[in-house]
């Protein structure tokens, strides 16, 4: 987590990212030739400061416009962001300002760097005794921590959609399977979430469930 991951990956070794896009691309001018409808999403994990941002989507835009050129397309795409670290969570709106122009909430690892504890660590050892002693009411592995984690979403949703109102936001891990954690999301103004396949049919119902509690209230 607090290691050579995510964009300083991608900064210390730009060639791994620019790989990916390049596949991504080439993919999608390819599909494009097929006559399919195709959109990419560039997603640049664990941001913490809108330069890194900056720095990384220069590099991966000239890569894809360079892709774009040699097969003689022209392709939409967005470059966005995963909400991952604290730090970008309260300042989402410089990095929205600047060039994101969407983000998504992982809130698995977003939990760890609010917490500042490792899941693994956690759920295998104190995390037990805090549960079972009441000093934590609930796994926040398992429902987004409303007062900790809730309200850094809460910070970077309004700054970021202040700098773009039409800033499309998601939930990105398996809190987008609970319904708790759905609800929660709903309230902040989450434009969708996502997670494993089993946990589809409880998300889609949970989402039901607090559309029409907010259309009642």
């Amino acid at each position: 987590m607090l290691g050579t991951r995510g964009v300083r990956l991608g900064i210390t070794i730009p060639g791994l990212y620019k790989m990916q896009v390049q596949a991504i691309f080439e993919a999608a001018c390819r599909c494009a030739a097929d006559g399919v409808d195709v959109l990419p999403e560039v997603m640049i994990p664990l941001v913490s400061h809108e330069s890194e941002f900056n720095v990384m989507r220069k590099s991966l835009e000239d890569k894809a416009i360079r892709v774009m050129e040699e097969h003689g397309a022209k392709i939409p795409y967005l470059i966005g962001t995963m909400i991952e670290i604290p730090r970008a969570a309260l300042t989402a709106g410089a990095i929205v300002a600047e060039t994101a122009e969407f983000f998504s909430f992982g809130t698995n690892d977003l939990t760890q760097t609010t917490y500042g504890i490792s899941r693994d660590d956690a759920e295998s050892g104190f995390l037990v005794q805090y549960l079972q002693s009441g000093l934590l009411k609930e796994n926040p592995f398992a429902s987004i921590d409303a007062g900790g984690v809730g309200r850094l979403m809460k910070i970077a949703i309004e700054e970021g959609r202040a700098a773009r109102k039409d800033l499309e936001i998601g939930v990105c891990g398996e809190h987008g399977g609970d319904p708790k954690s759905i609800h929660l999301c709903h309230e902040l103004g989450v434009d969708y979430v996502s997670c494993s396949p089993f946990r589809i049919p409880i998300a889609r119902l949970a989402a039901a469930h607090a559309a029409l509690d907010t259309s009642e209230a």
